[in-house]
């Protein structure tokens, strides 16, 4: 049985992508997370996730359109080099997700206009959460006894 992929697991996939070197298909992204998370997913698991797949597409494009050539220099160069590619391609999932998510914000103001919803009542606070209150009240322990 599979674990749950929680938000937290989610973005180490996530990184995992961003630092990916050589070649790229759901059957070694699998292994990859069996290796770094312990437990094996299915590619319908993994891409059922859209900033998973997002990820991978970004990743995949990036990796189509790199020389084939091994980073050249010092250690520390080609840490470095290996880092700015980490972060570049971190950078491009982000602004791939950003783009998503101003897309859904636009849907969602347009519904919300259709509806009669303005800004004001869409921006109003949400409910406190009153935490003390888990006692029943005195009406219905009273009721509840036998």
């Amino acid at each position: 049985m599979t674990k749950k992929l929680t938000d937290s697991k989610v973005t180490e996939i996530c990184g995992l992508l961003d630092g990916w070197r050589g070649p790229l298909t759901w059957e070694l992204l699998i292994g990859g997370v069996k290796g770094l998370l312990g437990v094996n997913y299915t590619r319908q698991a993994l891409s059922a996730h859209d900033r998973i797949a997002t990820a991978y597409r970004v990743r995949k494009n990036i990796l189509a359109s790199m020389p084939i050539a091994a980073p050249r220099g010092s250690v520390e160069m080609v840490a470095a080099q290996d880092r700015i590619a980490r972060l570049e391609a971190k950078v491009a999932r982000l602004e791939e997700e950003n783009a998503r998510l101003i897309e859904k914000f636009v849907r969602w103001a347009y519904n919300a206009s259709l509806r009669s919803l303005d800004e004001a009542f869409l921006d109003s606070p949400l409910p406190s959460v009153d935490r003390e209150r888990t006692k029943l009240p005195t009406a219905v322990k009273s009721a509840s006894k036998p």
